[in-house]
């Protein structure tokens, strides 16, 4: 047997469903924090930068261990009693595995990374061509927006055809690049790396 609300859609808060059970009224406006709906604090003071603070049981206090049995934190200090967690200097790094072999050492590892690898800035030919003067520093190279810094490697490749006779300034060049820029006239001045 179906039951009807009790009251109006207006002026109810609970609700009866079919099987008896009642809805939860709405929650009043000191359940729902700190601050009310309208952005004030229980007191009716607004909220701002300088009256912000946590709410209360937030922050937990510290444990204070060791202190006596009427502590609570007592004799075994929180830790239990015997085994390897409840000694000092007890120290597990990440990955321990309880002696186990861990996962870090259980996969296999491939490769390597070579510190000794040179990483260049690279430039092309056809980039120089838009560089109307005959002599080309580092710091050119920069201003134009062809390298980033001018404390890493650059190495000139091969790409595009040089028109100009050019000097330019490189750690690195390529035995094709050389060529076409000695056949234009130009020439490479290396920088010691």
């Amino acid at each position: 047997m179906k039951t009807k609300r009790t009251q109006s859609k207006k002026n109810s808060a609970v609700s009866v469903s079919a099987q008896g059970r009642c809805a939860s009224p709405p929650l009043a406006e000191s359940a729902i924090g700190v601050t009310g709906a309208k952005g004030k604090f229980a007191s009716g003071e607004k909220i701002s930068l300088n009256n912000l603070k946590a709410p209360a049981g937030s922050h937990k206090r510290k444990k204070i261990l060791g202190r006596g049995p009427s502590s609570g934190h007592g004799k075994t200090s929180t830790r239990g009693s015997k085994g390897q967690t409840s000694r000092s200097g007890r120290d597990f790094y990440l990955g321990f595995e309880g002696g186990q072999t861990p996962l870090i050492r259980r996969i296999p590892k491939r490769g390597f990374t070579s510190r000794a690898k040179l990483e260049y800035q690279i430039i092309h030919l056809d980039d120089l061509n838009k560089i109307k003067e005959q002599t080309i520093s580092l710091e050119l190279l920069k201003e134009k927006g062809l390298i980033k810094d001018t404390d890493r490697l650059v190495k000139i490749l091969s790409d595009g055809e040089i028109k100009n006779p050019i000097s330019i300034q490189a750690h690195a060049v390529s035995k094709k690049a050389l060529d076409k820029i000695k056949n234009a006239g130009g020439k490479v001045e290396l920088i010691n790396k």
